[in-house]
């Protein structure tokens, strides 16, 4: 018989508050360096955090050093609402958002990389403060269960199973036989590009401050922005516009992907269907917008003179608004609600996408709707050779029927959720098209949303229960589901 081993739930909680703890004297540091006045807040936020960390870790020290999948579901989902309960007192106690429903909503807004806001003045906010909400999207961004993962081998414990409870889309390919190993490949490509992105941000005009912030949003697919008006801030300045699209490409990839570029099997890279149909989808839904927002304009009347600067912005303006909602980052360069009504709708559809398996974006992934796509045209075969055994193939392998219908499964209980969603914003009296897009762009971690919560607007009108709603979609949609809904089974609490 299994019975839980609720003591390593509770040693690895601990661990990952010290995380957290650990994080935040960074932005007390920073707050320091810039003295905005809040260093005393945030470096009493760090010790509280460390000392629950320390305490949980020692009370479950004597702890049986086997994880089962229980438990590792576990460690996850209460993992992310431990570390975004306790992501909440920088907030409180420095006043800057003082109501604790909107704290949380705009932490766990910010673990599960979503960027969706609350803040009505972001620039009144102290630094060091903002520092803490651009580094809790960093944290969110790549899992901190596979930083737990990296550390986990010197304290004896394997970490397996919060890998596959973690780690975002259906699995790629492990970059090295161990586990540890290849959490820390990753994490060193992150923090590589994290550092690369904000240099070049730095170079091409940005503060090293907001350059720092930009970079862990970015990297993250978070979206979170040190400006009221976001990326429009910098709107004269294409460069700093284009290295955040780059930075969202490769953080909305497989980064596996990244990995065989860093060792020269680019090969590897041109032959992954997934990345093939990732960048169409980029290529062909830019030109589609850009083209119907230039006809709107009269771009192309008859007559017209042909202005280069027009169309180097409207280019612009949809491949990064493109980049921004496919790969879940919800950074805002353009309105796009407003440009046409058929450009809302596409962009609704947009943010059911996702970014690649593998990579730091939401949503429902790529490589889940290729093969759900290549499924059903092979039902057409199957229905003219019904004894023929037909399977779908994927980077030429046969995808196997466990994994075909983990696909179906997620994506009938991902539309089922965000239809649920959808009805729970509208018992709060929210419009149509409103709640759809808040169950749309909280499910799938996007930001932006719709009408009242469109990309020029905020959450901040939400009421306490619509937020404490979204935070749980946001949650669902950031863990894939699974993780979270499996913990409200009765089979799943039963010893074994």
């Amino acid at each position: 018989m299994h019975s839980l081993n609720y003591k390593i739930v509770i040693f690895l909680m601990g661990i990952l508050l010290l995380f957290n703890g650990g994080l935040m004297l960074f932005s007390a540091l920073t707050s320091f360096i810039v003295k905005d006045g809040v260093v005393f807040e945030l470096t009493l936020s760090a010790f509280l955090v460390l000392s629950t960390g320390a305490l949980m870790m020692l009370f479950g020290r004597q702890h049986n050093k086997q994880i089962q999948r229980r438990e590792g579901y576990l460690i996850v989902s209460f993992g992310w609402i431990l570390m975004s309960l306790s992501g909440t007192i920088p907030y409180l106690l420095t006043a800057t958002i003082p109501d604790f429903s909107a704290a949380f909503f705009e932490t766990i807004s910010g673990y599960t990389t979503t960027g969706a806001s609350i803040l009505n003045d972001i620039e009144s906010i102290p630094k060091g403060v903002l520092f803490w909400r651009s580094t809790t999207h960093w944290i969110g961004g790549m899992g901190i269960i596979v930083l737990a993962i990296a550390i986990l081998p010197f304290l004896g414990i394997g970490g397996t199973q919060l890998f596959t409870a973690e780690a975002p889309g259906p699995g790629g390919d492990k970059l090295h036989p161990r586990i540890t190993d290849t959490a820390k490949r990753l994490w060193l490509i992150y923090v590589a590009y994290t550092l690369l992105e904000t240099f070049l941000l730095y170079f091409a005009g940005m503060s090293f401050f907001d350059a720092i912030n930009h970079s862990m949003s970015t990297l993250s697919t978070g979206g979170f922005s040190t400006k009221n008006s976001s990326i429009t801030f910098w709107d004269d300045q294409p460069l700093i516009q284009y290295i955040i699209i780059f930075f969202m490409f490769l953080a909305g990839m497989n980064f596996v992907l990244s990995y065989y570029a860093f060792t020269r099997k680019f090969q590897k890279i041109f032959r992954d269907e997934e990345f093939k149909v990732y960048t169409s989808f980029l290529i062909i839904f830019t030109v589609l917008i850009a083209l119907v927002v230039l006809n709107k304009e009269g771009f192309f009347a008859v007559g017209g003179s042909t202005n280069f600067s027009q169309l180097e912005s409207t280019f612009r303006d949809a491949l990064f608004q493109v980049v921004s909602v496919i790969t879940t980052t919800g950074f805002v360069s353009a309105d796009f609600t407003m440009w046409t009504p058929f450009l809302t709708i596409v962009f609704f559809g947009l943010m059911f996408l996702g970014g690649s398996s593998g990579s730091t974006a939401g949503g429902v992934k790529v490589v889940r709707h290729m093969l759900m796509i290549k499924s059903g045209f092979l039902e057409f075969k199957r229905a003219l050779h019904p004894n023929a055994i037909i399977q779908a193939r994927y980077n030429k392998k046969t995808v196997s029927d466990s994994i075909s219908y983990n696909i179906l499964g997620f994506f009938i209980l991902y539309m089922l959720s965000f239809i649920i969603g959808a009805l729970g914003f509208g018992l709060l009296k929210i419009d149509f098209e409103s709640a759809i897009g808040l169950a749309a762009s909280t499910l799938g971690n996007v930001g932006p949303a719709l009408g009242d919560f469109g990309p020029s607007q905020n959450y901040a009108s939400l009421p306490n229960i619509g937020k404490w709603w979204a935070t749980f979609l946001m949650l669902l949609g950031r863990l894939e589901l699974f993780t979270v809904l499996i913990l409200f089974t009765p089979f799943f609490w039963r010893k074994h």
